[in-house]
């Protein structure tokens, strides 16, 4: 899957992918920042992952999980603070939730600040029956 507007490229060619580009953002999100790099890079290898690149440069990226038959999780998702406002999120998301792959399934997702953008793309509040539970190191350490 690969979409272009102007000078923004759209793509989930992992070879493309500019891993400290994500590893640095991550490190400094506030949903993954006690992950370890290890995890980062074992999460990647095992997700549909999509980039968004301006001038060859990885300006954005997303990461989903999916059983490829009834549901999807999108999760890790940024934009390069230095390109925000762009409508650079919003095309990365359409991307994803037309893909090929992804259309016909459901989606969700986890968010504190991003409501607006996803529920541009159908995406609905659920707080009443979505629940979580953590990893045993997790509950023990408070370490991802």
């Amino acid at each position: 899957m690969n979409g272009s507007d102007e000078s923004i490229v759209i793509s989930c060619d992992k070879s493309l992918l500019q891993l400290d580009v994500v590893l640095g953002f991550l490190s400094r999100s506030y949903w993954a920042n006690k992950r370890s790099q290890e995890r980062i890079r074992k999460s990647i290898d095992n997700s549909i992952c999509y980039g968004a690149y301006a001038d060859g440069r990885q300006v954005a990226f997303a990461r989903v999980v999916t059983d490829g038959a009834t549901m999807y999780w999108l999760c890790d998702v940024f934009v390069d603070e230095a390109y925000r406002g762009r409508q650079i999120g919003k095309k990365l998301v359409q991307a994803i939730v037309q893909s090929d792959e992804l259309k016909d399934l459901m989606g969700i997702l986890g968010t504190a600040d991003a409501h607006g953008l996803y529920e541009q793309f159908d995406f609905q509040r659920d707080q009443e029956r979505m629940m979580r539970r953590m990893p045993d190191f997790v509950r023990k350490t408070g370490k991802r």
